[in-house]
């Protein structure tokens, strides 16, 4: 994944495209309506949400809801009471060019979170690949007025491990119109302190209790936040039983975990964590991340034992 380093200014530039018109999805789609499963052989491991009936003030967006671990234990939640705009596992930035694509009140410089009518939707348009491991289509990013800010295109996948964890793998490429740059923020970029430096593909955890985080050489929400790590793993009890452990990799330049345990269970590889990050014009920003969903709670020697059986043989 590749960001621009250091705070660029955002200059008006010239005007987002409309969207066109979306192209007939290829493939076979036997229920049009239906959201796809991913499945490992007759386990159902997620379900996609690809065209949610939201508020646009929850920031509308294909997200996975639930994500299950092998023995079927949910580790994701979806429009909980405490941020309705969380959703499972997606992909948000609260400020992509002054849009909130993220859901919510927006952060505002010397004012605070603030309702504001700049909510834009994630779309799908059309798909690339169905297959009960694999999917794979076209989005595109818009403002509220329908305008395109970014296209992407997104493919996940899901891969056994072991016999109780399997992986999740999510590639995107992210290309900014030819005549003008995109500029990506987050409420720490625009002035909230503490660390708040969200947006990006966050992963909204559901837990019994506060979860615990660590990473290879540090615990705690404290010292994972902002960290550049190499993995971040969390470990939990869901509401209904069944422990479970996620294993987070897939840091790009720039890029920072943002990590919640003690308000909510979450984590977020952060794009913009505390300097605005560019998409050039006519540019591609491109992210691959693994998550290891994974029965029981594993410690520090289990995760790396996880992502040794992770590797490619």
């Amino acid at each position: 994944m590749t960001g621009h380093p250091h705070p660029v200014p955002a200059g008006p530039g010239p005007a987002p495209t409309r969207a066109a018109p979306e192209p007939a999805d290829d493939g076979p789609r036997p229920h049009v309506d239906e959201d796809p499963r991913l499945r490992l052989g007759d386990v159902e491991v997620a379900r996609y949400v690809v065209r949610p009936d939201l508020d646009p003030k929850h920031g509308p967006r294909p997200y996975l809801h639930p994500v299950r671990t092998l023995a079927g234990t949910p580790v994701t939640d979806a429009l909980p009471a405490d941020h309705v705009w969380h959703l499972g596992a997606s992909l948000a930035v609260q400020d992509v060019d002054g849009t909130n694509l993220w859901g919510g009140r927006t952060y505002v410089r010397d004012t605070g979170y603030t309702w504001r009518d700049d909510h834009g939707v994630i779309a799908h348009t059309h798909w690339r690949e169905r297959a009960p491991d694999r999917l794979a289509h076209a989005l595109q990013w818009r403002d509220r007025a329908g305008g395109v800010l970014l296209t992407e295109h997104r493919r996940l996948a899901a891969s056994p491990v072991t016999p109780d964890a399997w992986a999740l793998d999510v590639d995107y490429t992210l290309t900014a119109p030819a005549g003008r740059d995109v500029h990506l923020g987050s409420p720490a970029t625009n002035g909230r302190p503490g660390g708040a430096g969200y947006g990006g593909f966050f992963w909204r955890a559901v837990a019994d209790g506060e979860p615990v985080t660590f990473t290879a050489d540090a615990d705690g929400e404290q010292a994972a936040n902002g960290s550049a790590a190499r993995w971040v793993a969390l470990t939990a009890v869901a509401p209904g039983g069944g422990a479970y452990t996620l294993v987070f990799t897939g840091l790009g330049l720039g890029d920072r975990w943002f990590v919640r345990t003690a308000m909510y269970p979450g984590v977020c590889v952060a794009f913009a964590f505390d300097r605005p990050a560019v998409v050039p014009a006519g540019g591609r920003r491109t992210g691959r991340h693994r998550v290891l969903v994974a029965d029981g709670v594993r410690d520090r020697a289990g995760v790396t034992a996880l992502l040794a059986a992770a590797e490619p043989q």
